[in-house]
């Protein structure tokens, strides 16, 4: 029997503006980070990477790399210890001299310092046989594929009525191609592992039966219980024999999410110096190599309309890059299925496979290149139908969910829609493109709606124990940055009807309870519901006067009700532009979002998140593109002196609101998801705005000047 969990919590804490409990640690340099963790004697490891796109090593010579003073060892596929289930070909490295992609793991040196490592790593020849490669995205591609599911799990492609007839039928058509680039993630913290190989005794009624091996890893992840099960079987361990700590994370955006190969690399580099830790942090310029980025799309998009502006047809036809080595199948195609009314709809998804690396999640992975292509395509819809754009979204307001027909749990976006528009003045906007100048300057406004889903996960527990009169919270949460340690303080006080002072929270560690990973938007109602759960087993059990060390444990559910319906968060994007007529430049002078996200935790950290999730969609629009050569098959502005991302000029007045409706499908928080939601339209508004300012339809990711000069 699951006990009774109000989503009502005793007033107090949720809610309430608080400030970061681990601000102090963080501004004082105090908080160990994943490099920073106190180990005795450390080893440090530098990689060597493949200089080709595809073929084999024919050979690798190290001798004058072990051969300097303070070389321990170099690794390479002659002497890597033997993996034993290929899971994820990804993490199964340095099983054979074949390469795959350029910049791919061949070898390491591990030295007593970083210098000599990296000194000695350059010593290292190595020559290939080499075979012709294909690193060029192009639609057409002769080995295109359909890929048997897309990243949530749903089918690549879905249909309802007849497009193709509807479309023909159609009093007003759009029928137009966006693309978006290949992107890289670049959080502050680099990617940074160190890792140690002992022995664990196992002990039984009979006394000591055996040891076993055991790996330490201090990790940057995302979530330490998710990458313990999935390094597990490539490393032939059970589970519980790899120990994962992480308890801050200097940023991720979904690099972190899963392990890497360099996880995989650091830790066979230990395996050979057993007893002693290894570690690695990547440089910024290995993060354009090994830890993943977002795929490039091409979206054909088309919308079919009466003269009224309801909707007849909606089409989303996507290409996208793959890694042969790895499929990584965004979900571009899952926000049309979802967001407006139509009787005829299609969506496809098509991957291109390249000698490339693995792509992985970004930000809002696939409804944030989806989204573009939707929201510039109902902009254009609009132009046409000489209708507002924020009117043209209304009048296709479903009652329910498009695509299965079920209620949603509950859904704002028109209340988002009317109350951004209030706020931001949209009266003033101007129909006619270059209607305002001030100097050299076209001004224009746009607008884009926004919507994440609930994504699936697996079970989420907590557990409570009340030790030297304070409540210990236990769950193996992860703070990004995004304020974990403290919205689930709060969470855990009401729960208790305690102080937060009260609380102890310990996160971050796989030796507590299996916690989902901070991502997709999943953490505070999945964290957050496993500790009300906790908290109500623990009073039931032990009442408001526990005995030290009294215990309860708890997990995350939903309500059975939550599966017949369709669970999302939705928002509304405002952009302000100004365009130069002399340089084609663009600022961003005025952001606004207006987000429909449940119930609010901590004030304080939701904003910096919807506001953290604009400022990036500010830097995907105006600069981010990572320029891969498809002759070697590598980025070659892998760095930031060539990958430009946004700075507070580019963001002077980026502001959120929310409409707070607690959903209690989500769980008993009643929050939805909001790492996501402020960023999915946050590049249409602005290109929406530069048509506005200019009168030219920009449909290519990022708008840089030369878009609107040609």
């Amino acid at each position: 029997m699951r006990p009774a969990v109000s989503g009502q919590q005793t007033p107090g804490n949720v809610g309430q503006d608080r400030v970061r409990v681990d601000g102090p640690l963080k501004v004082t340099g105090t908080a160990p980070y994943a490099y920073e963790q106190a180990v005795q004697n450390p080893a440090y490891l530098f990689p060597l990477t493949s200089a080709i796109a595809k073929g084999t090593i024919r050979s690798i010579d190290d001798a004058a790399a072990r051969a300097v003073p303070g070389v321990l060892t170099v690794l390479t596929h002659h002497n890597a210890p033997k993996l034993l289930a290929k899971t994820d070909n990804e993490l199964y490295i340095l099983q054979s001299p074949d390469v795959h992609y350029r910049g791919e793991y061949i070898g390491a040196v591990i030295a007593e310092s970083v210098e000599v490592a990296r000194h000695a790593a350059s010593l290292v020849q190595v020559e290939y046989d080499v075979a012709p490669h294909d690193a060029q995205f192009r639609t057409g591609h002769p080995d295109e594929y359909t890929p048997k599911r897309i990243n949530t799990g749903a089918a690549s492609d879905s249909h309802q009525g007849n497009v193709t007839a509807a479309l023909a039928a159609s009093a007003v058509t759009v029928d137009a191609v966006y693309t978006t680039p290949y992107e890289h993630h670049n959080p502050m913290e680099m990617h940074s592992i160190i890792a140690e190989w002992d022995r664990e005794r196992l002990e039984g009624v009979l006394g000591i039966l055996g040891e076993r091996p055991h790996l330490r890893l201090y990790d940057a992840t995302q979530g330490a219980s998710f990458a313990q099960l999935l390094l597990a079987p490539v490393l032939g361990l059970l589970p519980a024999q790899i120990e994962i700590i992480s308890p801050y994370v200097g940023g991720a955006f979904g690099s972190k999410g899963i392990p890497h190969a360099p996880t995989m690399l650091t830790a066979l580099a230990a395996k050979l110096l057993p007893g002693r830790a290894v570690k690695y942090m990547l440089t910024r310029q290995q993060m354009f190599r090994s830890v993943g980025y977002r795929l490039t799309t091409h979206q054909r998009f088309r919308l079919g309309a009466q003269a009224d502006g309801i909707l007849t047809a909606i089409a989303h036809n996507v290409t996208q890059s793959s890694s042969r080595l790895k499929q990584f199948a965004e979900q571009t195609v899952n926000a049309t299925r979802h967001l407006y009314a139509a009787p005829n709809r299609e969506t496809t998804t098509r991957m291109v496979p390249l000698d490339i690396a693995p792509a992985t999640f970004m930000r809002a992975p696939g409804e944030f290149p989806g989204m573009f292509a939707q929201e510039t395509a109902m902009d254009e819809l609009a132009v046409e139908l000489g209708l507002d754009p924020i009117e043209l979204r209304i009048r296709n307001e479903p009652d329910n969910d498009p695509e299965s027909g079920k209620p949603h749990s509950s859904r704002h976006l028109v209340e988002c829609l009317r109350e951004g528009a209030r706020l931001f003045g949209w009266e003033t906007r101007l129909t006619t493109p270059r209607g305002r100048q001030v100097g050299e300057w076209l001004y224009g406004l746009g607008v884009a709606s926004a919507t994440y889903p609930k994504q699936q996960t697996l079970p989420t527990k907590a557990r409570i124990t009340f030790t030297a009169g304070r409540y210990a919270v236990q769950v193996a949460a992860a703070d990004l940055g995004t304020g974990a340690w403290t919205i689930l303080q709060q969470i855990a006080a009401d729960a208790l009807n305690v102080q937060e002072a009260d609380i102890k929270l310990q996160i971050g560690r796989t030796d507590l309870p299996f916690g989902y990973l901070a991502g997709g938007s999943t953490g505070t109602y999945n964290w957050g519901s496993a500790i009300m759960v906790a908290a109500v087993n623990f009073r039931e059990k032990h009442g408001q006067q526990p005995a030290e060390g009294a215990e309860a444990e708890g997990g995350a559910y939903f309500p059975d009700e939550a599966k017949k319906h369709v669970l999302d968060a939705y928002g509304a994007h405002f952009a302000e532009v100004k365009v130069s007529a002399v340089t084609g430049e663009v600022r961003v002078t005025r952001m606004l979002g207006v987000y429909d996200p449940g119930r609010i935790i901590n004030p304080r950290t939701a904003n910096s998140q919807f506001i953290g999730g604009m400022t990036m969609g500010i830097s995907a629009a105006l600069q981010e593109e990572s320029y891969l050569d498809p002759r070697f098959g590598h980025v070659v502005n892998g760095d930031f002196a060539g990958y430009h991302i946004a700075v507070n000029a580019d963001a002077p007045d980026v502001q959120a609101r929310w409409i707070e409706h607690p959903d209690p499908l989500f769980g008993p928080t009643g929050a939805k998801g909001i790492g996501e939601i402020g960023i999915v339209g946050v590049p249409a508004a602005i290109g929406n705005a530069i048509y506005n300012a200019t009168g030219k339809r920009l449909r290519a990711l990022p708008f840089t000047p030369d878009k609107l000069m040609d």
